[in-house]
């Protein structure tokens, strides 16, 4: 019977994927988006993940996890598997799933939808679950620690080095985002302000007053937040706390390095984990809720199956559809940043080993469903409404804007006037909505237009936008507090091979230097970006894809070398397939980052040295004060971002070579020069299970 049911399951969900696939330009519903995602999902987790768990890993429930090996109550903690969920899921979920979809609609809805659904299951979910359990079989150990561990000192500390850099800017990235979502708006800010006491109740709960009782503290969190989630009204009616709740993006951003401070050294039972999973009722609440409106509603999709714009040209962004789709959509297939937090915070809380499919692979999927909602609300937006909010420099003028949103959607067969780019703007309570760049406000236009039908009607168009626009702050924090906590186990671990001590986890003094020094690195870039916009975070900012996926095969090679020590280079194949596919786009993209001006219009655009070259040609002609200090600044960035591309470029190259070279000698039968650093195995009995 079982068998049958996931039978019927492939088949529909087969028959979905052929009909939007082979769609020949007929109207369609985002229906169908819907069922092939979730018939996709289901398959991929029942018998792909499930064949990693027992085949590829033989994950074992009596082996014991750092969890209760090292549980110090502060950063190892035997969590609930759902609360754990709900952690790492929030943690993982940031902006990616949210920006890249919506991005990406430019070149159609097909080629988004491929690489959604095809990437995470057999490259995403697999990255994800492989290096938790991996990281959870090294004591919780983070990535560049068992990269030196497992392929050498000196590759492990070339990768340790470029990991850093790397974490620290997505961090950074995170926060602005934050940021920008959070500023001059009481309602989102107290919002999320309000889920901190709720966490921390929920904490003090579950680990004293009633431990275990998981459900209880669910509901009334839940409650909690919903009653939070509605009072931010009143806080808007009320003059005086309006006023309290209303930060500039200077303040916001101070505020935001001290909540990240604080959540990184707090037990983790405390804030961090209860207030994710908090979170995360939310962000699955809502994300499922606009699955079952597409259901309801039946949208049409506006957007083609494929545009011109796969060539390269989009007014969004410049790139054709290879390399830069699969760079531009990172959260949501793959994303290297999980790799983070599966070797950071979720290895350390893990009670027993086959949880792992459900907490890794599963969350990573969700995650995908995030992707695809996202994906949804571009293109079931008109083509004008939708490059009109995503093409930058259109002006205040509707007129003049208009004339060039129409001049890009002609082929589209698709017109949009003055009229509808004001009506727009005015249903949902803004100005504008012109050049509203950043994925953010399309996501939130598609979920006002899919909620308001079901509740409310035109009347609640502002409530359902402004409501979508604070989901996707509180979306993202959650990623920033866990990336730092992150941050702190690589800064002691990287420190800790220069100074021993420093490495100690348990440590309240080493770590809170730690995460000083953490905070200090996005703190800076943060703060620097919201008072320079050509400066700080905007810097290094078109460095996050490619940069990204670069973490990613640093990752994927050190789980091809485990499976070769552990005698199962028969499965490596399952490492080796993602590896292969995301290293070579990813590094497709980086080379032409990197690449000297040739006058081709979209490969100028592309490489961070052209538009260096392009623009210092031009410096000598200009005479106005202001044009000179803004191609200053444009020559400064692109000249650091390429400079930092080829640095990471240089550690992938590094353990491209190392991972080869161990690979070929464990193949040969040389298991000692590269021995496995496994923690030995300890039974589970030994320790007190408290479930």
């Amino acid at each position: 019977m079982k068998k049958a049911i996931f039978a019927l399951v492939a088949l529909i969900g087969a028959w979905a994927f052929g009909v939007l696939a082979l769609n020949q330009g007929e109207t369609i519903s985002a229906t169908w988006l819907v069922v092939a995602a979730a018939c996709i999902y289901t398959i991929g987790y029942q018998f792909y993940g499930r064949f990693i768990a027992t085949k590829v890993l033989e994950l074992d429930d009596n082996r014991a996890t750092p969890a209760y090996i090292h549980n110090d109550g502060k950063d190892y903690s035997p969590t609930n598997e759902y609360v754990l969920f709900g952690h790492h899921f929030a943690a993982i979920a940031g902006a990616g799933p949210l920006v890249g979809p919506v991005l990406a609609a430019q070149m159609g809805y097909l080629p988004g939808m491929l690489w959604l659904l095809v990437g995470v299951v057999l490259a995403g979910a697999v990255h994800d679950f492989i290096v938790l359990v991996i990281s959870m079989r090294h004591d919780g150990k983070s990535l560049g620690e068992i990269i030196k561990m497992e392929m050498g000192t000196v590759t492990g500390g070339i990768a340790m080095v470029g990991i850093l850099f790397i974490m620290v800017i997505i961090v950074a990235i995170l926060a602005m985002v934050v940021v920008n979502a959070l500023a001059d708006s009481p309602w989102g800010l107290f919002t999320v302000a309000m889920t901190i006491p709720i966490a921390i109740l929920m904490g003090i709960w579950m680990r004293f007053i009633r431990p275990g009782k998981v459900v209880e503290a669910s509901i009334a969190g839940f409650i909690m937040l919903m009653i939070a989630l509605w009072a931010g009204h009143l806080v808007v009616a009320d003059p005086f706390w309006k006023d309290v709740f209303t930060l500039s993006k200077t303040q916001l951003a101070v505020a935001t390095m001290i909540y990240g401070f604080i959540a990184a050294i707090l037990p983790v039972w405390l804030l961090l984990a209860p207030r994710d999973y908090l979170s995360t009722f939310l962000k699955l609440g809502v994300i499922f809720a606009m699955a079952l409106a597409i259901i309801i509603a039946m949208p049409s999709i506006q957007m083609p199956a494929l545009t011109k714009y796969t060539d390269g040209t989009g007014p969004v962004f410049a790139g054709s559809i290879f390399p830069f789709l699969f760079v531009t959509i990172a959260c949501g297939a793959i994303s290297g940043f999980h790799a983070l937090v599966s070797s950071g915070t979720t290895p350390k809380m893990v009670m027993k080993e086959k949880q792992t499919l459900f907490i890794g692979y599963g969350s990573m999927l969700m995650e995908s469903l995030v992707g695809m909602m996202a994906l949804v609300s571009a293109i079931i937006l008109t083509p004008g409404e939708y490059f009109s909010i995503n093409m930058g420099g259109l002006g205040k003028d509707v007129v003049v804007a208009a004339e060039k949103v129409n001049a890009v959607i002609a082929d589209l067969g698709f017109k949009i006037t003055p009229e509808e780019l004001t009506n727009l703007a005015k249903s949902i309570g803004e100005d504008t909505m012109l050049s509203r760049t950043g994925g953010a406000p399309t996501f939130a236009l598609g979920v006002t237009m899919l909620f308001h039908k079901i509740i409310g009607g035109t009347e609640m168009m502002p409530f359902w936008y402004h409501f979508a626009i604070l989901f996707e702050a509180l979306f993202i924090l959650t990623a920033v507090d866990a990336g730092t906590r992150v941050g702190r186990f690589m800064i002691q671990d990287v420190i800790g091979n220069v100074y021993k001590p420093f490495a100690n986890t348990r440590s309240w003094t080493y770590g809170i230097i730690a995460t000083f020094l953490c905070v200090s690195g996005w703190g800076y870039l943060l703060y620097a970006g919201v008072t320079d916009p050509m400066g700080g975070i905007y810097t290094l900012w078109p460095l996050f894809g490619a940069s990204n996926q670069m973490l990613a095969c640093m990752a994927l090679m050190l789980a091809t070398v485990i499976l070769f020590k552990k005698g199962k280079a028969r499965y490596t194949w399952v490492t080796i397939v993602p590896l292969v596919w995301v290293g070579v786009t990813t590094m497709s993209a980086a080379i032409q980052k990197m690449l000297p001006a040739n006058g081709e219009r979209i490969h100028d655009a592309v490489s961070h040295v052209a538009t260096a070259q392009n623009w210092s040609a031009k410096l000598p002609s200009l005479t106005d004060p202001a044009a000179i200090a803004k191609a200053e600044a444009i020559i400064r960035n692109n000249v650091v971002d390429a400079v930092l591309c080829a640095l990471f470029i240089f550690v992938v190259i590094v353990m491209v070579v190392q991972t080869i070279r161990i690979c070929s000698k464990v193949a040969s039968g040389d298991k000692d020069s590269y021995p496995l650093a496994e923690s030995p195995i300890r039974k589970a009995s030994d320790y007190v299970v408290a479930e």
